[in-house]
């Protein structure tokens, strides 16, 4: 599992690079996130673009990530692939999170 971080002026773009966010890999990516959510403050978005699977794993690992963050912190999501938008929306998650269209849109804009 690769995320990668760009800062842009209202938030740092997280962005996975891997195909899949399943069971073999939730903990080493609830790990990387917490690692890259430590220091920063304000909003963090997650780009989902690169993943086209999530199962319940994954999902905890993305739910787990933001409950870990500190006050003042946020996570937000972007770029969701048809099958990940179908697990976040039958789960309800999609009421949870704030999710953009794309990474570059939540990076461009404040947080509502």
């Amino acid at each position: 599992m690769e995320l990668s971080v760009d800062q842009t002026p209202h938030a740092q773009i997280i962005r996975v690079n891997a195909s899949r966010i399943d069971a073999p890999i939730a903990l080493q990516f609830k790990e990387d996130m917490r690692a890259l959510t430590t220091e920063g403050e304000g909003r963090f978005v997650l780009d989902l673009k690169e993943v086209e699977f999530i199962d319940s794993s994954g999902l905890g690992a993305v739910v787990a990530s933001m409950k870990q963050l500190r006050s003042g912190q946020k996570l937000e999501l972007a770029a969701l692939q048809p099958i990940v938008e179908k697990v976040f929306r039958l789960t309800r998650m999609d009421s949870v999170f704030t999710i953009h269209d794309t990474a570059d849109d939540a990076g461009v804009n404040e947080a509502n």
